[in-house]
C-alpha cells in the first residue's frame, strides 16, 4: 500500500515539474505575473542641499560639435635629397631616386580668410603643404610665416565659409577645468579626447625658446602637433604641440601652446611674416647657492650674465660678465626665461632700466632694447 502511494507521489511530482519547465520556457510570462504587485526600491539620487536645477553636463557633443569643424589635418611632402650616386650610371641602381617624405599633423581655421594655425614642426622645410577637411576636401596651402622659438606657424588657403573656431582666453583657466583635445592622430583620422587642465605656465622644459605651457593629461599622439585644445564650450584655449614619452604615445603629460601666446605669434606672422622680439645680447644663467656664496651674496637671489653678444645692447649699455641682474624696470627677477620672455615682449629701439649687482654695488643701467635674431633652432 505504502509502496503505491510513494509511486503515485513520484508520477504526479514529476508531471508537475514538467509542466512548470514548460511553461517558463514557452510561455515565461505566466510565471512573470505571479510578481506584479510586489513593491521594488530603486536609489534615486537627490539634488544636493542648496544645488540649482540646472541640468547636469554629461556630454561634451555641444562643444565637439562647435570646434570639430575648424581642425583639419595637415599632409605635407618634403621632396627626398637625391644622392650624387644616383646620377652614376653603375651606382644608380643601387642609390635610386627614393620617393617623397610625406608627414602628418593637424592645424584649427583661426580666420575665415583662410588662416590657419599649426606647429612649426609640422610644417618645417616641408616643399608642399595639402589641408584634408573632414568632409573630405584637400586644398592645398601656403606658409605665412613660422617661429621656430615658440614652434608656430600659420598657413592660408584660398576657400570661401571656412568654419572658423573662436578663440578663448587663457586667463580664466584654471588647474582642474575639463579640456578636449582634437586632431588626427596616426593618422586615423579625426579624434577627440577628453582630460583636464593638469598645470598652467609650464617652463623649462627645454622644448622651445620660448615657454608657457598649458599641461593636460587630455591624450595627445603623433598626428595631434597643431591641433585644438578646446574648454567646454568649445572655443580654443591651446594649440597640442608636444608630449612627455618614452614610447612616443600618450602618457598622459601632454603639453599645449596658451592661445593668448599663439595669437600674439599669429598676428605678427599675418602682418609682417616673422615675429619681431626685443633683444638684450646676453647668456645667462640662475644665480645657485653655490654662486651666491662665491659672490659674497646674502642670497642666492638673481641671474648672472656668463657672457654678452659683443656690441649688442647689453654690451653696448655697460653690462658685463659676472654682474648679477636682480630687477628689470624695478621688478625683481629670480629665472632667466622670465627675464628672456619680458625682453622678447618688448619693441625695439625701447629704452629699459636693469638693476644690477657688480662687486657688491648695485647699479643701474639704461639699456635700449635691440630687435632679436631669426633663430631656425630654439635655444636650450
Amino acid at each position: 500500500m505504502l509502496r503505491r502511494l510513494w509511486l503515485t507521489f513520484a508520477q504526479w511530482a514529476t508531471v508537475a515539474m514538467a509542466l512548470l519547465l514548460a511553461i517558463q520556457t514557452f510561455e515565461p510570462q505566466w510565471l512573470a505575473g505571479s510578481l506584479r504587485g510586489t513593491p521594488v526600491v530603486f536609489n534615486d539620487a537627490a539634488p544636493a542641499p542648496g544645488a540649482s536645477a540646472a541640468p547636469r553636463v554629461d556630454s561634451y557633443a555641444d562643444a565637439v560639435h562647435r570646434a570639430q569643424p575648424s581642425v583639419v589635418n595637415i599632409y605635407t611632402r618634403k621632396a627626398a635629397r637625391r644622392s650624387q650616386l644616383a646620377d652614376d650610371p653603375f651606382f644608380g641602381q643601387f642609390f635610386g631616386n627614393p620617393g617623397p617624405q610625406q608627414t602628418l599633423g593637424s592645424g584649427v581655421i583661426v580666420s575665415a580668410q583662410g588662416y590657419i594655425l599649426t606647429n612649426n614642426h609640422v610644417v618645417e622645410e616641408a616643399d608642399e603643404v595639402e589641408v584634408a577637411f573632414s568632409d573630405g576636401r584637400q586644398i592645398a596651402a601656403k606658409l605665412v610665416g613660422a617661429d621656430p622659438e615658440t614652434d608656430l606657424a600659420v598657413l592660408k588657403i584660398e576657400s570661401p565659409n571656412l568654419p572658423a573656431i573662436t578663440l578663448g582666453g587663457t586667463d580664466d583657466l584654471r588647474v582642474g577645468d575639463v579640456v578636449l583635445a582634437i586632431g588626427n592622430p596616426f593618422g586615423v583620422g579625426q579624434t577627440v579626447t577628453m582630460g583636464i587642465v593638469s598645470a598652467l605656465e609650464r617652463r623649462d622644459l627645454g622644448i622651445n625658446t620660448f615657454e608657457n605651457f598649458i599641461q593636460t593629461d587630455a591624450a595627445i599622439n603623433p598626428g595631434n602637433s597643431g591641433g585644438a585644445l578646446v574648454d567646454t564650450h568649445g572655443n580654443l584655449v591651446g594649440v597640442n604641440s608636444a608630449i612627455y614619452s618614452r614610447t612616443g604615445s600618450s602618457i598622459g603629460i601632454g603639453f599645449a601652446i596658451p592661445v593668448s601666446t599663439a595669437r600674439q605669434v599669429m598676428e605678427q606672422l599675418i602682418a609682417n611674416g616673422s615675429v619681431i622680439r626685443g633683444w638684450l645680447g646676453v647668456e645667462m644663467r640662475e644665480v645657485t647657492p653655490e654662486i651666491a656664496e662665491s659672490f659674497g651674496m646674502k642670497s642666492a637671489q638673481g641671474i648672472l650674465i656668463t657672457n654678452l653678444a659683443r656690441g649688442g645692447p647689453a654690451d653696448k649699455a655697460g653690462v658685463k660678465p659676472g654682474d648679477v641682474v636682480n630687477a628689470l624696470d624695478g621688478k625683481p627677477l629670480l629665472d632667466p626665461k622670465l627675464l628672456l620672455n619680458q625682453v622678447a615682449a618688448m619693441k625695439p629701439d625701447q629704452t629699459t632700466t636693469l638693476s644690477i649687482l657688480r662687486d657688491g654695488k648695485t647699479l643701474q643701467l639704461k639699456v635700449v632694447i635691440g630687435k632679436r635674431p631669426e633663430s631656425r633652432r630654439p635655444e636650450r
